[in-house]
């Protein structure tokens, strides 16, 4: 079956090859998204015996990192003239680089404290460097295979499907193997080696069949982190969007981070955390179909602060746990995945809708400035989520502690952790509700227009004087 594209336009329909094996990307792209940010600060400060704080610190720096290497990233694909097209030649570097980096991360080494620390922040830094080579150029692919919307809903549609694939299997399988035979260094060696193949398979997936996808458009980003903000400091709909979602994207950094803690301090079995994480994240591709109802019905605006109120109660919930039982925090984490079904669909409609709007508005095609943007965000967020959670440990006197030995934690570690997996998060959610409720879906409407014609986008790099004026590369 056809498709009419851009003015009105037939254009064959993307081969299921090209669909299907896009979407085995997100294999990549949600399992380093979930599986570091689960377990690699309980790695640094219960098997590496790292001090909390600089265990923080060895996570949170080289994610910040990629805020600062997605733009180069970005230019230097919109630049490219290898062979093979302008995106799939990073995604094959990435794809040789990415997997055995992250396999090294948890080689466990024989180092602990503070040179362990070093080991792992150096190769995580190599990690996310590795997968923002390949993920800033995944993420542009959609716009440029087809101009058609429906069509490139079909192909975003593969990729959602796998990212839950990705975020259920490597969330749950990740713990498992890392806890299998008491935790130690051997464990995380063998869970690293899984995860890596898990990853190899979806970028060198992606980029094989990929091969023959077509490319009917080319589309530039603004070549920097500065310019990207000097855009998005004129549209006030996407900034009040994108704090609302970072706010939400740390307290699930913040979650994601205090689980194992959770599990081996309040629910009192380190191994818990994969029945807590499928409380989490089982919810997922189940109910997100009924919040894409909720959605049509009452607007999208309408369901993403239901939502939010939702999370916020379940997250609260869950600090009753140590009172309640294991059965009730167990249902508040089932509560809580409900929830954050709809904070992964509906923020990305809700962006998806603002700028389509700015490109009607503007003529100009910048929703890979404002998606670099987002994207950025939400990195630099999680990372942060990791990194409060292990300043709370810190001040309250958590103990680090190598894999051979348990130590037991003072009273007041005991209780933020429990505080940091409920209190912290429900307060980043009722923060994000106000941002929430100052964004206006019509905001747009009272802007000038540019003066760019329509849809103009460049065949060429321009040169850099002029390139922050340039049309964005669009997700």
């Amino acid at each position: 079956m056809a498709v009419t594209g851009a003015g009105g336009a037939v254009a064959p329909p993307l081969p299921r090859r090209v669909r299907v094996g896009y979407g085995l990307g997100s294999l990549c792209t949600g399992t380093f998204a979930t599986v570091p940010g689960l377990i690699l600060l309980y790695y640094l400060t219960n098997v590496l015996a790292v001090p909390a704080a600089v265990a923080g610190a060895a996570v949170f720096l080289p994610k910040a990192w990629d805020v600062l290497v997605n733009p180069v990233v970005g230019a230097a694909s919109d630049r490219s003239t290898l062979r093979g097209g302008p995106r799939r030649p990073f995604l094959l570097i990435g794809a040789c680089t990415l997997p055995p980096a992250f396999a090294l991360l948890f080689a466990a080494p024989p180092l602990r404290g503070a040179a362990a620390a070093g080991y792992v922040a150096l190769l995580f830094l190599v990690a996310a460097t590795a997968y923002a080579v390949f993920q800033v150029p995944y993420v542009t692919m959609p716009a440029e295979m087809t101009e058609d919307p429906a069509e490139r809903g079909r192909v975003l549609g593969w990729r959602v499907g796998f990212l839950g694939v990705a975020i259920l299997l490597s969330g749950a399988l990740a713990p498992a193997l890392a806890h299998r035979g008491g935790g130690g260094p051997d464990s995380y060696r063998t869970m690293g080696a899984v995860v890596a193949a898990l990853l190899a398979l979806g970028m060198f997936g992606a980029w094989f069949c990929t091969a023959r996808a077509p490319a009917v458009a080319r589309s530039r980003a603004e070549p920097s982190l500065r310019a990207q903000l000097a855009a998005a400091r004129s549209h006030r709909p996407f900034g009040f969007l994108a704090g609302m979602w970072t706010l939400q994207a740390l307290a699930v950094g913040v979650m994601l981070a205090g689980v194992q803690y959770f599990a081996t301090y309040t629910v009192g079995s380190a191994a818990a955390v994969t029945s807590l994480f499928g409380c989490l994240i089982g919810p997922l591709v189940l109910v997100m179909p009924l919040w894409n109802r909720l959605s049509d019905r009452w607007g999208v605006k309408r369901a993403q602060g239901c939502a939010t109120l939702l999370f916020l109660t379940g997250a609260l919930l869950l600090g009753l746990t140590p009172v309640a039982g294991t059965a009730f925090g167990h249902g508040a984490a089932a509560l809580v995945g409900i929830a954050y079904a709809g904070l992964q669909l509906l923020p990305l409609t809700m962006l998806a809708q603002t700028l389509a709007a700015d490109a009607v508005r503007t003529g100009r095609r910048r929703a890979a400035t404002f998606t670099g943007l987002w994207t950025a965000a939400e990195t630099l967020a999680f990372a942060l989520g990791a990194g409060v959670f292990a300043l709370l440990l810190a001040v309250t006197g958590f103990r680090s502690s190598d894999a051979g030995r348990f130590v037991d934690q003072p009273a007041t570690a005991l209780t933020a952790i429990t505080l940091g997996m409920s209190v912290l998060p429900a307060v980043s959610a009722a923060a994000s509700l106000l941002l929430l409720h100052h964004y206006r879906e019509d905001d747009t409407a009272a802007e000038p227009p540019s003066t760019a014609a329509p849809g103009t986008a460049p065949s060429a790099p321009a040169p850099s004087a002029s390139a922050q004026k340039e049309p964005g590369r669009a997700d």
